[in-house]
Protein backbone atom coordinates (compact mmCIF):
# COMPACT_ATOMS: atom_id res chain seq x y z
CA UNK A 1 0.00 0.00 0.00
CA UNK A 2 0.96 3.40 -0.82
CA UNK A 3 -0.30 6.05 1.46
CA UNK A 4 -0.20 9.85 2.60
CA UNK A 5 -0.54 11.03 5.89
CA UNK A 6 -1.81 14.43 7.47
CA UNK A 7 -1.04 14.92 11.19
CA UNK A 8 2.07 12.52 11.35
CA UNK A 9 3.79 14.83 13.51
CA UNK A 10 1.04 14.15 16.21
CA UNK A 11 0.64 10.59 18.64
CA UNK A 12 -1.89 8.38 16.30
CA UNK A 13 -0.34 9.62 13.11
CA UNK A 14 3.42 8.96 14.19
CA UNK A 15 1.84 5.68 15.87
CA UNK A 16 0.30 4.61 12.00
CA UNK A 17 3.34 5.73 9.81
CA UNK A 18 5.87 3.72 12.09
CA UNK A 19 2.96 0.67 11.89
CA UNK A 20 2.44 0.76 8.14
CA UNK A 21 6.32 1.35 7.48
CA UNK A 22 6.65 -1.91 9.99
CA UNK A 23 3.76 -3.86 7.58
CA UNK A 24 5.80 -2.75 4.03
CA UNK A 25 3.41 0.24 3.29
CA UNK A 26 5.21 3.42 1.05
CA UNK A 27 4.12 6.52 3.21
CA UNK A 28 4.80 10.43 2.15
CA UNK A 29 4.31 11.97 5.78
CA UNK A 30 3.15 16.02 4.95
CA UNK A 31 4.15 17.97 7.74
CA UNK A 32 4.79 21.32 8.32
CA UNK A 33 8.01 21.22 10.03
CA UNK A 34 10.56 18.11 9.56
CA UNK A 35 12.28 18.22 12.71
CA UNK A 36 8.54 17.09 14.87
CA UNK A 37 8.20 13.98 12.40
CA UNK A 38 9.48 11.04 15.49
CA UNK A 39 10.05 8.49 13.08
CA UNK A 40 13.58 7.31 12.03
CA UNK A 41 14.69 7.70 8.50
CA UNK A 42 13.34 4.93 6.46
CA UNK A 43 13.47 3.88 2.17
CA UNK A 44 9.27 3.80 2.45
CA UNK A 45 8.94 7.42 4.06
CA UNK A 46 8.74 10.32 2.26
CA UNK A 47 8.62 13.37 4.05
CA UNK A 48 6.96 16.47 2.69
CA UNK A 49 7.03 20.37 3.99
CA UNK A 50 4.29 21.93 3.44
CA UNK A 51 0.68 23.60 4.98
CA UNK A 52 -2.85 22.64 4.63
CA UNK A 53 -2.95 25.82 2.22
CA UNK A 54 -0.35 24.14 -0.33
CA UNK A 55 -2.72 22.86 -2.90
CA UNK A 56 0.19 21.79 -5.18
CA UNK A 57 2.28 20.51 -2.64
CA UNK A 58 -0.80 17.81 -1.72
CA UNK A 59 -1.60 17.43 -4.70
CA UNK A 60 1.63 15.77 -5.60
CA UNK A 61 1.90 13.92 -2.46
CA UNK A 62 -1.45 12.48 -2.90
CA UNK A 63 -0.95 11.56 -6.71
CA UNK A 64 0.00 7.89 -7.27
CA UNK A 65 -1.07 6.87 -3.78
CA UNK A 66 -3.54 4.51 -2.48
CA UNK A 67 -5.38 6.60 -0.07
CA UNK A 68 -4.95 9.60 2.73
CA UNK A 69 -5.54 9.64 6.05
CA UNK A 70 -5.97 12.73 8.16
CA UNK A 71 -4.97 12.21 11.80
CA UNK A 72 -4.81 15.93 12.04
CA UNK A 73 -6.43 17.29 15.78
CA UNK A 74 -6.32 20.46 17.84
CA UNK A 75 -3.56 20.80 20.28
CA UNK A 76 -5.39 22.55 23.03
CA UNK A 77 -8.72 23.53 23.67
CA UNK A 78 -8.97 27.34 21.98
CA UNK A 79 -11.32 27.57 18.97
CA UNK A 80 -9.53 25.82 15.99
CA UNK A 81 -10.56 24.59 12.40
CA UNK A 82 -8.01 22.23 11.85
CA UNK A 83 -9.47 19.28 11.00
CA UNK A 84 -12.22 21.28 8.46
CA UNK A 85 -9.35 22.60 7.01
CA UNK A 86 -7.29 19.36 6.60
CA UNK A 87 -10.45 18.01 4.90
CA UNK A 88 -11.25 20.77 2.63
CA UNK A 89 -7.35 20.68 1.75
CA UNK A 90 -7.67 16.42 1.48
CA UNK A 91 -10.93 16.66 -0.35
CA UNK A 92 -9.14 19.02 -2.41
CA UNK A 93 -6.09 17.05 -3.65
CA UNK A 94 -7.69 13.49 -3.77
CA UNK A 95 -9.65 14.91 -6.38
CA UNK A 96 -6.64 16.44 -8.24
CA UNK A 97 -4.83 14.09 -7.87
CA UNK A 98 -7.78 11.20 -9.01
CA UNK A 99 -7.59 9.33 -5.57
CA UNK A 100 -10.56 7.99 -4.39
CA UNK A 101 -9.51 6.73 -0.39
CA UNK A 102 -9.70 9.48 2.12
CA UNK A 103 -9.57 7.50 5.97
CA UNK A 104 -10.18 10.96 8.98
CA UNK A 105 -10.05 10.88 12.37
CA UNK A 106 -12.70 11.76 14.60
CA UNK A 107 -13.99 11.40 18.00
CA UNK A 108 -16.63 9.64 20.27
CA UNK A 109 -17.05 12.06 22.38
CA UNK A 110 -19.45 14.25 20.80
CA UNK A 111 -22.19 11.02 19.72
CA UNK A 112 -24.33 9.67 22.27
CA UNK A 113 -25.70 6.83 19.99
CA UNK A 114 -25.46 3.38 21.88
CA UNK A 115 -24.07 5.40 25.13
CA UNK A 116 -25.57 4.14 28.18
CA UNK A 117 -27.65 6.58 30.25
CA UNK A 118 -25.04 7.79 32.87
CA UNK A 119 -22.98 8.75 30.12
CA UNK A 120 -25.35 9.85 27.60
CA UNK A 121 -27.08 12.63 30.26
CA UNK A 122 -23.87 13.41 31.94
CA UNK A 123 -20.92 12.33 30.78
CA UNK A 124 -20.99 13.95 27.59
CA UNK A 125 -22.75 17.05 28.60
CA UNK A 126 -20.09 18.06 30.27
CA UNK A 127 -17.53 16.44 28.19
CA UNK A 128 -18.92 18.47 25.34
CA UNK A 129 -18.69 21.87 27.41
CA UNK A 130 -14.91 21.14 28.07
CA UNK A 131 -13.89 20.59 24.97
CA UNK A 132 -16.46 22.41 22.53
CA UNK A 133 -14.04 23.89 20.48
CA UNK A 134 -12.46 20.76 19.23
CA UNK A 135 -15.73 18.84 19.00
CA UNK A 136 -17.50 21.30 16.82
CA UNK A 137 -14.55 21.32 14.25
CA UNK A 138 -14.76 17.65 14.29
CA UNK A 139 -18.51 17.86 13.64
CA UNK A 140 -18.27 20.47 10.94
CA UNK A 141 -15.19 17.65 9.35
CA UNK A 142 -17.34 14.83 9.57
CA UNK A 143 -19.81 17.04 7.53
CA UNK A 144 -17.80 17.35 4.81
CA UNK A 145 -16.50 14.59 4.33
CA UNK A 146 -20.09 12.58 4.68
CA UNK A 147 -21.09 14.73 1.80
CA UNK A 148 -17.96 13.88 -0.78
CA UNK A 149 -18.51 11.23 -3.53
CA UNK A 150 -15.59 9.73 -2.38
CA UNK A 151 -14.62 6.28 -0.41
CA UNK A 152 -14.39 7.63 2.72
CA UNK A 153 -14.60 6.59 6.70
CA UNK A 154 -14.50 7.95 9.75
CA UNK A 155 -13.45 6.65 12.69
CA UNK A 156 -14.25 7.73 16.23
CA UNK A 157 -11.63 7.34 19.14
CA UNK A 158 -12.72 7.50 22.70
CA UNK A 159 -10.31 9.21 25.11
CA UNK A 160 -7.22 8.80 24.03
CA UNK A 161 -3.67 7.33 25.76
CA UNK A 162 -0.11 6.61 25.29
CA UNK A 163 -0.20 2.87 27.03
CA UNK A 164 1.54 0.03 24.80
CA UNK A 165 -0.38 -1.49 21.99
CA UNK A 166 -2.93 -3.69 23.04
CA UNK A 167 -4.31 -5.19 20.05
CA UNK A 168 -7.97 -5.72 21.73
CA UNK A 169 -10.12 -3.43 19.84
CA UNK A 170 -14.30 -3.28 19.55
CA UNK A 171 -15.54 -1.10 16.87
CA UNK A 172 -19.32 -0.23 16.37
CA UNK A 173 -21.13 1.12 13.17
CA UNK A 174 -24.17 1.69 15.11
CA UNK A 175 -23.10 3.67 17.52
CA UNK A 176 -20.30 4.09 20.38
CA UNK A 177 -18.78 0.97 22.15
CA UNK A 178 -20.67 0.81 25.28
CA UNK A 179 -18.93 0.55 28.70
CA UNK A 180 -15.23 1.07 26.93
CA UNK A 181 -14.21 4.69 27.02
CA UNK A 182 -10.44 4.93 26.50
CA UNK A 183 -7.74 3.49 23.60
CA UNK A 184 -3.69 3.60 23.57
CA UNK A 185 -2.83 5.72 20.47
CA UNK A 186 -1.08 3.01 19.07
CA UNK A 187 -4.63 0.75 19.11
CA UNK A 188 -6.42 3.66 17.24
CA UNK A 189 -3.61 4.01 14.67
CA UNK A 190 -3.93 -0.10 13.84
CA UNK A 191 -7.46 -0.07 13.66
CA UNK A 192 -6.93 2.72 10.76
CA UNK A 193 -4.20 0.81 9.15
CA UNK A 194 -7.06 -1.96 8.92
CA UNK A 195 -9.40 1.09 7.70
CA UNK A 196 -6.99 1.76 4.72
CA UNK A 197 -6.72 -1.87 3.88
CA UNK A 198 -10.47 -3.41 4.09
CA UNK A 199 -13.37 -2.22 1.97
CA UNK A 200 -15.91 -2.79 4.00
CA UNK A 201 -15.82 0.68 6.06
CA UNK A 202 -16.23 2.32 2.77
CA UNK A 203 -18.73 4.78 3.78
CA UNK A 204 -18.87 4.34 7.28
CA UNK A 205 -18.76 6.20 10.48
CA UNK A 206 -17.04 3.56 12.96
CA UNK A 207 -16.48 3.90 16.80
CA UNK A 208 -13.62 2.14 18.44
CA UNK A 209 -12.37 1.67 21.54
CA UNK A 210 -10.68 -1.14 23.84
CA UNK A 211 -12.17 -4.52 23.55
Amino acid sequence: MKVTVLGATGGIGTEFVRQALDQGWHVTAVVRDPARLAVAAHDRLEVVTAGLDDHEALVGAATGRDALVSTLGARDRGPTTVCQDGARAAIAALRAADVRRLVVVSASGMHTTGDGVVTRTVVKPLLGRWLRHGFADMLAMEDLVMATDLDWTIVRPPMLTNRPRTGEVAERLDGNVRGAFSITRADAAGFLLKAVSEGGLIGASVSIAHG
